[in-house]
């Protein structure tokens, strides 16, 4: 897999532009290549999570003068997330676009952006992570305002400006980064900012840096106070755009760059840890606490994203610390990387979910719904599971995470942080026990008489995901030393990405 390794990249590249061509010959073609192209890239994702840790060096060039890929056990982690929901959001997308004009011209910026991702979680240098994170955001902000109407419009704006200030805040940090340096390689760059053996010691420059860094980063993530264009991108944008969004690409290009920068390249440091823990848990309560009043089904699950992506950013935070003992810090890393491949299976099945039963109803309204669990059987039901995951209800797959998230908490003694991830965890089950009574069950209106089943295109997608909740639940052990304790100890070994400079 190591020669194959930048096709990541080459493939959605290439194909988004291929398709261009294509359809205009033969529009139904477009269906086709996006479904070989994102099978394709899952096939190889997936094996990618057995391949042990290797560096590829683009053109033959020596690290750190040339562009370097790395690919260890959280990379990988990240590829698989991001191209097994991307497949399943492009499958989801044969029928449900078919209401929508320039379907060509979706899936080559979804082919963009999954390259932009893609590229983000491959590159081991500043310069192209940076260049790939502004591939996925331009390709999302004309996503987000696909539909063209006034509300999908005014979103993308907001999304593009506010994203344009996060891109600028990063740029900055890493001109900074590199007259402090001379270099834009990250492992090099780990190498001099080694608080024993490195040539640059840790400044007000360098928390500088920090602090531009989680900023734009954060903004990326839409962490509070950083939140602000998420709960409009997410309703507005079509119904697989937003399990993207907030399935993967807040993970992508905010919370993965967060955690790749300030573990393997800046390394532990009780200040990061403060920041990122408050940020998260300021998250968590002002995400849920706005998410419990609102009508509209999507923006709901919006602001449960800014909720749920909380409970990612403690657990980053507590596994930074390097006050708590080694073995504590490491539960709460894992509670944090378990709970990102969660939130990515119950919040794009959700996602989907509100979109199949808006494509079926023409409504977002939850209060307008009701008993549509008996006509859309399948959708009810995949509703519901990801209801219970990201309620933290047992055996499902957020249950697990939330309760390793609480138990490193309590250990390391942080009690108000553990007291406020119960809290939360309530308020997000009082939040779903709502829904599912206005939306899948109760008196069916009238109007809805007629409703059935959305196609099978759009179903498929929900129950492959809703066995993924399941699964990541009841298979607990395995996804504790099979899945993510790879990516858990890439961030807790510095040395060993600091060997990529030389090879790997």
């Amino acid at each position: 897999m190591q020669g194959l390794y930048p096709l990541f990249t080459a493939i959605p590249l290439a194909a988004a532009f291929f398709n261009l061509l294509v359809t205009k010959v033969n529009k139904k073609a477009a269906d086709y290549i996006a479904f070989v192209v994102a099978a394709a890239l899952a096939v190889m994702a997936v094996r990618m999570l057995f391949e042990a840790p290797f560096s590829y060096r683009v053109g033959g060039w020596p690290a750190p003068y040339g562009i370097l890929l790395v690919s260890d056990g959280l990379s990988s982690l990240m590829l698989a997330v991001i191209n097994v929901v991307s497949l399943l959001s492009i499958v989801y997308s044969f029928s449900y676009m078919n209401g929508y004009t320039a379907k060509p011209k979706y899936y080559s910026l979804f082919l963009l952006m999954i390259a932009g991702m893609n590229g983000v979680v491959m590159t081991g240098d500043f310069f192209n992570l940076f260049v790939f994170l502004e591939i996925a955001s331009i390709a999302s902000y004309a996503l987000v305002g696909f539909g063209t109407e006034h509300e999908e419009l005014e979103a993308s704006f907001k999304y593009l400006i506010l994203g344009t200030v996060a891109s600028t805040a990063i740029l900055f940090g890493i001109a900074f980064l590199y007259s402090m340096t001379g270099t834009l390689n990250m492992p090099d760059l780990a190498r001099q900012l080694d608080p024993v053996s490195g040539t640059v010691p840790f400044n007000r420059a360098l928390a500088f840096v920090i602090a531009l860094f989680i900023m734009g980063f954060g903004l990326k993530a839409s962490t509070v106070p950083f939140h602000a264009w998420l709960p409009d991108a997410h309703p507005s944008a079509p119904a697989p755009i937003s399990a993207m969004l907030s399935g993967v690409l807040i993970k992508a290009l905010g919370i993965y760059a967060i955690a790749r920068v300030m573990f393997s390249v800046i390394g532990p440091n009780a200040m990061v840890s403060s920041i990122l823990m408050f940020l998260g848990a300021l998250s968590m309560v002002v995400g849920v606490f706005l998410a419990v009043g609102q009508s509209d089904f999507k923006r709901m699950l919006a602001y449960h994203s800014i909720s749920q992506m909380g409970y990612v950013t403690i657990g980053l935070g507590l596994g930074l610390n390097p006050n708590v003992p080694p073995a504590i810090a490491a539960l709460g890393l894992f509670g944090g990387l378990y709970h990102l491949v969660n939130h990515a299976t119950f919040k794009s099945l959700l996602f989907l979910c509100s979109g199949s039963f808006e494509y079926r109803t023409g409504t977002r309204n939850r209060y307008e719904m009701g008993g549509l669990m008996r006509k859309m059987p399948v959708t009810g039901t995949a509703c519901s599971i990801a209801s219970l995951s990201i309620s933290g209800v047992p055996p499902f797959n957020g249950f697990w995470s939330k309760l390793v998230i609480i138990t490193a908490f309590i250990q390391a003694g942080y009690y108000i942080y553990g007291a406020i991830a119960v809290l939360v965890a309530f308020m997000t089950l009082l939040s779903f026990i709502k829904l599912q009574r206005f939306v899948l069950f109760g008196a069916l209106p009238k109007r809805f008489a007629a409703v059935k089943e959305a196609p099978f295109s759009m179903t498929m997608p929900l129950v492959v995901l809703a066995i993924l909740c399941v699964a990541l639940g009841v298979l607990y052990p395995f996804v504790d030393k099979g899945l993510i304790e790879a990516a858990r100890q890439t961030l807790l070994d510095k040395m060993s990405y600091m060997g990529f400079i030389i090879g790997g």
